[in-house]
């Protein structure tokens, strides 16, 4: 009987030339990227198939995804660098081990899925220097999820090598990993193509009204066309009297393999479901496994002439289906006998983890020892990062535990392993699995915390804070290093919720419950004194926690590693409090760096924000734009929170109306159902983005908006000098008043030079006579110490206009002209374009300015910043999770635009201009 690869390979003529291109670009020295979909049996693995033959002078690896691996954490992507791993020793370091650890080829902490990616990234850069390489990903839906996560990492930094990259996968399942990447979607094919097809693949005549019904059901399926016509009988055939093939293809299909399957011989059936059960494709094992059940080698012999399975150093079915067809149709004894046997051959020592997976299955009521191998599996995969693989091991591990204490634990643990991995709707289900159980306090507050977790990981602000704070008091009495971190994240968690809840019984209690903690013998750590200055905030003020801010604020700037990836996205709440910008900036920079060399990509966003954040208040415009779009790239990728409270600030400051106020409007939709503090930075921006517009109206609007929340401690605070300015600006001096004095609330305890400052500054506008002259110029002293440079150009600003008001056009032209080439220099357009209207006022008329430089991409400008600065392309493809091959197409790219020919003339190139004045 012919078989699938026995009939030839018929149309998909566009399908073809779009490989072909691929390869084509890969030989030519640049990246392919293509993710080929469509139902089962459309011809995917043909089309892969055909690249794979296509592909002369390209080197070949290639993974298949399997059912059976999907739990198994990096097992995919470990399948398909094997051929490449000599080439290992290449990477840096802490790549090489994070490979190596992940593979379970050596021992160590685990690492960071995305180092591992970064690792992979570079390993299969490294391998296509010497030869152009071509990567094939078939059935890449059974990946597991780490493998399919970091390939699809890779795709998305594939620029410039000479790499090609195809992945199959079976519509309607989806994968967000690939999501986004370029796209070829499989049809059946057309009526010509269909009709040769059958010709060929039919064991006999078809009559015309059955071949055309047989196309019209199958709408051009390949697999279906050649599986029908090979399995209807000569009646059928000849008049077509069977009944119709139905909808659901894969259904169909796959009783059809099964009806062929019990034709065969029993042996021959128990030697596929053997194959069926172990998803390596390891003959040897195989064969050992068939020697234990006394099946002879002579038995795969109808299973090959069949078509349905290929045994020679791998064993290969035909078709997924057939494999499910095998294991589906099989009864549960024979699938223990066979996963029994699977488990005694496999080695106790090489293969622990799918020894142990094995005896799972084989088990046919609850096994204690076979619970705690499956409970010793899962360590073993948390220890490599594999998150996914124990959550799936630990679940088995519950369902054959019978002491109802155990299975409470294992529950609570698989719950915080499917958390860690992303799994959110497993880990709630574990937790009700648990709490089925009696329990006792310590496991109620271990559910209680995973609860917790998912609730502020998901965005359901409201319910996070009391599930914390009740899972910390618990804590308390048995953990009380994790109880206190708990307490950070409930503290944090409170400041994003719905306000009724941060004021009845959320951040007040909290807090109260942080400075009843017992205080730990010795000197206080720098968590201690972040809790307890926050928590005083909350419930003393400000000045009551500054001190304690301020000694926190010192004591974070040397944490560990450790402390940074478990708590440090909340470290540089210390230094908002008390305006110290510089301290939050050295802090972020370093919190970010550590984060990279951990390749903790997950993480990376929210610290990359805090980082733009702190450059925005410097007037680093162009890097805080850098940070945002890397952050943006890996949340992307990662699936983690985006950043748009400091894209917020920066679109204000740029003072690009349409865009700025897109994003707040973006904002207040998204804090309806998300963190309501995210509403809090957006009137915070429309305060800042309309006081530099000069349509001071709607700034005092925007500005009472953002400083109405008692409980958000840092923007609150901002917005005041945006109040303080539109309402004096308006003539609403009582308004301006108030806010200026809770601004001195807030200032004062600091005694730092930015926060007195903008005080000054504010204090200021609702002076008059030598009173605000005196604190005009004490605002721009202190805020020239401070190097915040938009503050101070706001300062020369106000004060200039002030000096105008005044009759003192002279004076007043240096404040503006100071202002003017500030703003210039940083990018603020929109206060520019205000001090250029006083400067008008005064007679001075700018000319106009030189034509900026050609614009770069965020990630361009990132790269040529890099650059300028010295590091060399490997350091910075670093950095940026990019090859060094595409750092230097990157490169390339820049120095066209710029008009420059090397590194040398990057410092002039994205040095600022000045616009030139002339008087009048």
């Amino acid at each position: 009987m012919p078989t699938a690869q026995g009939v030839g390979f018929f149309g998909r003529t566009r399908e073809r030339e779009r490989l072909d291109a691929m390869l084509a670009q890969a030989r030519d020295g640049q990246s392919a990227v293509l993710v080929v979909r469509g139902e089962p049996g459309i011809g995917k693995t043909a089309l892969l198939r055909y690249a794979a033959r296509q592909a002369s002078g390209l080197r070949i690896i290639e993974v298949e995804g399997i059912q059976a691996e999907m739990e198994l954490s990096f097992a995919g992507i470990h399948r398909l660098c094997t051929p490449i791993l000599d080439g290992i020793e290449v990477l840096a370091e802490p790549q090489q081990t994070a490979l190596r650890v992940a593979w379970g080829m050596a021992s160590g902490n685990a690492p960071d899925r995305f180092l591992v990616a970064v690792a992979v990234l570079n390993l299969l850069s490294a391998t296509a220097e010497k030869r152009p390489l071509l990567c094939l990903v078939d059935d890449a839906q059974w990946l597991d999820a780490a493998s399919v996560q970091a390939l699809g990492f890779v795709a998305r930094r594939l620029v410039a090598e000479p790499i090609a990259m195809i992945f199959s996968l079976r519509e309607p399942i989806t994968t967000q990993a690939l999501d986004g990447l370029p796209q070829l979607a499989i049809q059946g094919l057309d009526e010509p193509d269909a009709r040769v097809l059958l010709s060929r693949a039919a064991p006999g005549p078809l009559d015309d009204r059955v071949r055309d019904r047989i196309i019209a059901e199958t709408k051009g399926n390949p697999l279906a066309l050649i599986e029908l016509s090979q399995t209807m009988s000569r009646s059928e055939r000849a008049g077509g009297f069977a009944p119709p093939a139905g909808n659901d293809l894969p259904s169909q299909l796959q009783d059809r393999y099964l009806r062929r399957i019990s034709a065969l011989p029993t042996a021959t059936q128990r030697l596929m479901l053997l194959a069926a059960a172990e998803p390596l494709g390891d003959a040897a094992l195989l064969w050992r496994a068939a020697d234990r059940l006394s099946i002879n080698p002579d038995a795969a012999g109808p299973a090959t002439d069949a078509g349905l399975l290929d045994i020679d150093d791998r064993v290969r079915f035909h078709h997924p289906l057939v494999r499910s067809a095998v294991y589906c149709g099989a009864s549960l004894d024979d699938r223990r006998r066979v996963h029994d046997a699977l488990a005694e051959v496999s080695d106790p020592d090489l293969a622990t983890e799918r020894r142990a997976w094995h005896l799972a299955a084989a088990a046919a009521g609850p096994d204690e020892q076979v619970a705690r191998a499956l409970e010793h599996s899962a360590a073993r995969a948390r220890a490599r990062g594999g998150f996914p693989a124990a959550a799936a091991f630990l679940k088995r591990a519950v369902a054959l535990t019978e002491d109802p204490d155990r299975r409470a634990d294992r529950a609570l643990a698989a719950a915080e392993a499917a958390f860690q991995s992303g799994a959110f709707d497993e880990a709630l289900a574990q937790v009700a699995m648990a709490q089925a159980l009696p329990l006792n306090q310590f496991q109620q507050a271990q559910m209680d915390l995973v609860r917790g977790q998912v609730a502020f990981a998901t965005g359901l602000s409201g319910d996070a804070p009391p599930l914390l704070l009740k899972a910390a008091r618990q804590l308390e009495r048995f953990d009380l290093e994790l109880a206190r971190q708990t307490y950070l994240m409930g503290w944090g968690a409170a400041t994003v919720a719905p306000g009724r809840l941060r004021e009845s019984g959320g951040l007040p209690d909290i807090s109260r419950a942080i400075l009843d903690l017992p205080r730990r013998p010795g000197a206080p750590r720098p968590l201690d004194l972040l809790l307890e200055g926050l928590a005083l905030l909350a419930t003393n003020g400000r000045a009551a926690a500054t001190p304690t801010l301020q000694r926190a604020a010192k004591a974070l700037a040397d944490i560990p590693v450790e402390d940074v990836l478990r708590w440090g996205w909340m470290s540089t709440s210390a230094s908002n409090a008390i305006w110290d910008n510089d301290g939050a900036y050295a802090l972020a920079a370093r919190q970010v760096q550590l984060v990279r060399d951990a390749g903790a990509l997950a993480e990376l966003p929210l610290h990359l924000s805090a980082l733009g954040m702190a450059s925005v208040w410097n007037g680093d415009l162009d890097g805080a734009a850098s940070n945002l779009a890397e952050a943006d790239s890996v949340a992307a990728t990662t699936g983690s929170s985006g950043v748009l409270w400091t894209t917020l600030r920066l679109r204000a400051l740029q003072g690009k109306e349409t865009d700025t106020l897109a994003a707040v409007a973006s904002a207040i939709e998204q804090a309806a159902a998300g963190p309501e503090n995210l509403a809090t930075y957006a009137h915070w921006a429309a305060a800042v983005l309309y006081n530099g517009l000069g349509r001071y109206e709607n700034a005092a609007a925007a500005a009472r908006q953002a400083v109405s929340s008692p409980f958000e401690y840092w923007v609150s605070a901002w917005a005041l000098p945006e109040l303080v300015e539109a309402a004096a600006r308006t003539g609403d001096t009582g308004t301006a008043l108030g806010a200026l004095e809770r601004l001195a609330e807030t200032t004062r305890p600091c005694e730092a030079d930015l926060a007195l400052g903008i005080e000054a500054r504010c204090r200021a506008l609702v002076s008059h006579g030598i009173a605000a002259e005196d604190l005009y110029r004490e605002a721009t002293e202190r805020l020239r110490r401070s190097n915040l440079r938009p503050e101070l150009a706001r300062s020369h600003l106000v004060f200039g206009e002030w000096l105008r008001t005044e009759g003192r056009r002279t004076e007043a032209r240096n404040e503006l002209r100071s202002a003017h080439t500030l703003f210039v220099a940083i990018g603020m357009e929109a206060f520019a374009e205000r001090a250029r209207r006083e400067l008008a006022s005064t007679g001075e008329k700018l000319r106009t300015p030189r034509p900026p430089r050609c614009d770069l991409t965020p990630q361009e400008e990132q790269i040529a910043r890099l650059a300028r600065d010295g590091l060399t392309n490997t350091q910075i493809g670093t950095q940026l999770f990019l090859s060094p091959r595409t750092v230097e197409y990157h490169l390339h790219k820049v120095f066209d635009k710029l008009g420059i020919d090397s590194r040398s003339g990057l410092q002039a190139a994205l040095r600022g201009q000045e616009p030139a004045t002339v008087r009048s």
